[in-house]
């Protein structure tokens, strides 16, 4: 602030004013009366101080010059204070334009992070919706598996039932071959008999034809007489007739009983060997169709296991890539915790930086608002001098004196 020097011209001396006050100068004001001069008073005698009538000392007090140069460092101190007070009050609001834009910063980030939050809330949903399909398609598998272990179970007993069946039905082929080895070693026994029968009949029917031969041989050359007296006669013809009649019977009802049970035991025995081809047939049916339905139901059970064990490892690799999933987006959750909680200290820590800086801010402006007004004071003092009044002894003859 500068010093304003003002020229007044009292009396043609120069008095230098730089706003002190008239009590600093060690002047009194007199008090100025509007009370009216009474004219009609008696006269009084006046006496005068002859010290008055000495020239004035018009040199300053150097009590004075020290407080006015007390006064100019003051306010030079005061003036000095006030600039460092602006130049603070200009850094503080740099600062607090400064802080007002990290603020704003802050809020965009928050809502950043918000943001972040809200699209790791849906990708989190995401991951619980796929994790739930993937559990629902667990759940589909594992049913599956387990109808597909019925099956196999189911195919495993037909299997076996289909092997015992297998096994039963080579059993009664065994048996079967058997009996139609038995029956036709029985059938080879039988025309073996047969043929001995034939044999022995036709040197049976070749003894008897040379027995009768010789039987008529020997009756032939010798005819006896005979006479009796009863005058019976001796048929020999007709008793050899009658006999070879009756044995020739007896041959024939032998030979026709043999054949005919040759011929049934041969036809009951070919029936029987015709159903055991028959049943062989079948048999031999069945079992290549047993062998074919093991063929197929080793080729399901096969697939089968395929597909089980092809379904185990997808489902392994599901189970593997979800935890996977889940431990992935666990540890970014958690790193996107720790960030957020980060940046909400850091945020709290520069809101109390802030506030400290404000409340800085208030008690500055409280005490730049104090010393604004003690220098408007200052100011107003300055513009509005106090007249320095110096007494001086001035001989003033009010009235004349008379003389006794």
């Amino acid at each position: 602030m500068s010093v304003r020097k003002r020229h007044r011209s009292t009396r043609g001396t120069p008095i230098y004013s730089q706003g002190f006050s008239s009590k600093s100068m060690g002047s009194h004001i007199l008090p100025k009366t509007s009370a009216p001069v009474s004219v009609a008073a008696p006269v009084m005698v006046v006496t005068t101080d002859q010290s008055l009538l000495e020239s004035l000392n018009l040199e300053i007090d150097p009590s004075v010059i020290s407080v006015y140069t007390q006064e100019k460092e003051q306010i030079r101190t005061q003036n000095n204070r006030f600039i460092s007070f602006i130049d603070k009050v200009r850094t503080l609001e740099h600062q607090n334009q400064m802080l007002r834009t990290k603020w704003k910063l802050l809020n965009e980030q928050t809502d950043s992070h918000s943001n972040i939050e809200s699209k790791l809330k849906l990708y989190i949903t995401h991951l619980e919706r796929k994790l739930d399909d993937l559990m629902t398609s667990n759940k589909h598998c594992e049913e599956q598996r387990e109808a597909s272990h019925h099956q196999v179970e189911e195919y495993r007993e037909r299997y076996e039932q289909e092997y015992n069946t297998r096994n039963d039905a080579e059993n009664a082929f065994v048996l079967l071959k058997q009996e139609v080895d038995i029956a036709t070693m029985s059938t080879a026994n039988l025309h073996q008999k047969l043929s001995l029968l034939e044999n022995e009949q036709e040197f049976l029917k070749t003894l008897h034809d040379e027995e009768l031969h010789e039987q008529q041989q020997r009756v032939a050359p010798s005819s006896v007489v005979v006479e009796m007296d009863n005058c019976r006669k001796l048929n020999m013809d007709d008793i050899m007739s009658e006999v070879k009649a009756h044995y020739k019977s007896l041959v024939a009802h032998g030979r026709e009983e043999v054949e005919s049970w040759y011929k049934a035991k041969l036809n009951q025995m070919a029936a029987e060997a015709s159903r055991n081809d028959t049943q062989l047939h079948d048999n031999k049916n069945k079992v290549t169709e047993l062998k074919e339905n093991i063929r197929r139901i080793e080729t399901e059970i096969q697939a089968v296991s395929s597909q089980i064990s092809s379904s185990n490892r997808w489902l392994a690799e599901v189970e593997q890539r979800g935890d996977k999933a889940v431990m992935q987006a666990k540890s970014h959750i958690k790193d996107l915790e720790q960030a957020l909680r980060g940046a909400k200290l850091s945020m709290a820590n520069q809101i109390r930086d802030y506030q400290g800086l404000m409340d800085v801010k208030m008690g500055l402006e409280m005490e730049i608002s104090t010393y604004m007004k003690l220098l408007e004071e200052e100011e107003k003092k300055i513009q509005n001098p106090s007249f320095l009044h110096i007494r001086a002894g001035v001989a003033r003859a009010v009235t004349p004196v008379q003389s006794p």
